[in-house]
């Protein structure tokens, strides 16, 4: 057995019978979130929270839904097999299925080793569990595209959302998160944050950075394996939730309680909470750090 440096997992091959109980059971647990979104959009219809992984990160519902061998797992050589895992990313040699990753482009590996330098750079940076999701707030500062305005109301008036976000500093780290603040909010933020300078700034305290794992670990796939891209997308469900339940949007309707970080039990729960996600958030970078680093050593 070769031992892989991605902890004790030794190299595995899977018969046709367990690698398709594998497959089944994947789509099983995916298609609960995979099916509504597209059952909504069929009908015009739109989801406050649950839309945002599948309209933000806008990666293909089926892709989600197929399943990849973890990266010690090797599938034997059958014609299902060779069917369904092919080339240039599978290759079968000596009577197993394997991952080549020499079939990885110049221009991907260039992809996987910036998600590999962000990552690294986020998990090393201290956490800061002192923003109460205000960046929410500070995106519909005076009035400015309450986007959801639709299906879910603002549950404070106007003035007193305003005056919220005038009455604390504004400490957002993470760039997709600025960029849609209100214009009048943006010099409110103590940093003005900038795509180039993503990896200087990102920290593992941020609801927004952790739920960026799954668009990491999207990224990473096929070579991750269905089984990390299941983790981090069930995370991201749950830092989603999180991240709305503290706006200052009406989610009653769709069974959310919210958050209320205009008060300091609000503000207590949420970093509560943004705690335990950020430690679970942080096992996956973990995960996805010794991942890519296997994936893009020169041994490969």
């Amino acid at each position: 057995m070769n031992r892989s440096s991605l902890g004790t997992a030794a190299t595995s091959t899977l018969s046709p019978a367990e690698w398709q109980a594998r497959a089944d059971a994947h789509r099983t647990r995916v298609q609960p979130w995979t099916r509504p979104w597209r059952d909504r959009r069929s009908r015009g219809e739109s989801h406050p929270v649950h839309d945002f992984l599948f309209q933000y990160y806008m990666y293909s519902t089926g892709l989600l839904e197929t399943w990849h061998p973890a990266p010690h797992e090797r599938l034997l050589d059958t014609p299902d097999a060779r069917a369904r895992f092919r080339e240039p990313d599978y290759h079968a040699r000596h009577g197993v299925i394997a991952r080549d990753p020499g079939a990885i482009s110049p221009r991907q590996r260039e992809t996987l080793a910036t998600a590999l330098h962000t990552l690294t750079a986020t998990r090393d940076r201290p956490p800061n569990f002192r923003c109460y999701g205000v960046h929410e707030w500070a995106m519909v500062y005076r009035g400015h595209n309450v986007r959801h305005a639709q299906v879910a109301p603002l549950r404070l008036p106007q003035a007193d959302v305003d005056d919220f976000v005038e009455s604390r500093p504004i400490v957002c780290s993470h760039f997709d998160a600025f960029r849609f603040f209100a214009p009048d909010a943006v010099p409110l933020n103590r940093v003005q944050l900038t795509r180039a300078a993503r990896p200087a700034q990102e920290q593992p305290g941020c609801i927004h950075a952790n739920m960026d794992l799954y668009r990491w670990a999207h990224t990473a796939m096929p070579w991750i394996g269905s089984d990390l891209l299941w983790d981090c997308f069930a995370l991201a469900t749950e830092l989603r939730t999180l991240d709305m339940q503290a706006s200052p949007y009406d989610l009653r309707a769709f069974g959310f309680t919210p958050v209320c970080v205009e008060t300091p039990e609000g503000r207590d729960e949420y970093q509560r909470r943004q705690r335990a996600l950020s430690a679970r958030a942080g096992e996956r970078r973990d995960r996805l750090i010794a991942v890519l680093h296997d994936i893009l050593s020169p041994a490969q």
